[in-house]
């Protein structure tokens, strides 16, 4: 079926698939979608192609369960998903993007403190040989992907704490920014109506938070970095 991959697990003897939309396996294994959501048929089979069901016994053996959630779960967690060229090929760069995507959002270089631009990432990534995995979540590989970077780039993972202060009128328009992009660490509202507060946020989302903030303020906004 096309955009469809099968999942296989062999266990005890037994042989256990389901079949899984191609475009749903990193949001899945991440915890971000329900896997019975993207399944077109909620079937746990031994054979996927001739349409042959698993037995319950042969089920509650390997999984002590017949609930098809839980062992769909298992079985692509511990088994092996079968992609043909072009969907390892699509998942693989959408796992590419993501990956530098988060390491200029969380990161910085602590020469600097500034984020390193995406095309700086990606440029070490090639020159260190790193290998991205289409399947396996991005938080895990983020790690292992930085401490490949650390010999061709100065990188590290740091907050940043920033005082700011709106006007009163500006404070409604920009709570849904800082909330988004930032922990609230203090607020207070001061006597003229502004709003004062202390929030903290990963180094490499500070460009991104002062474009928003000076754009709905219209450059009112008062930034402050502490630390």
């Amino acid at each position: 079926m096309d955009g469809m991959v099968i999942a296989r697990l062999e266990s005890h003897g037994h042989n256990f698939e389901i079949i899984l939309e191609a475009d749903s396996v990193n949001d899945v294994k991440e915890g971000k979608a329900n896997i019975l959501d993207h399944m077109p048929s909620e079937m746990i089979f031994s054979d996927s192609k001739k349409g042959e069901k698993a037995s319950t016994e042969a089920m509650n053996k390997v999984f002590s369960t017949e609930d098809v959630a839980l062992i769909a779960h298992q079985i692509l967690e511990k088994g092996q998903v079968q992609l043909t060229t072009e969907q390892r090929r699509e998942m693989l760069e959408e796992k590419r993007k993501q990956i530098i995507a988060t390491i200029v959002r969380d990161s910085m270089n602590p020469q600097t403190k500034t984020p390193h631009p995406p095309q700086r990432i990606e440029n070490a990534m090639e020159e260190a040989g790193v290998h991205i995995d289409p399947i396996r979540p991005v938080t895990v590989q983020v790690k292992e992907v930085v401490e490949a970077l650390r010999p061709y780039l100065p990188i590290s993972f740091e907050r940043v704490q920033l005082a700011v202060k709106l006007g009163a009128t500006d404070y409604g328009k920009c709570y849904g920014d800082l909330k988004g992009l930032t922990k609230i660490l203090k607020e207070e509202w001061q006597n003229d109506g502004s709003w004062i507060g202390v929030v903290e946020l990963p180094a490499g989302l500070q460009e991104e938070l002062f474009n928003k903030l000076n754009e709905k303020t219209k450059g009112s906004v008062e930034t402050k970095l502490l630390k």
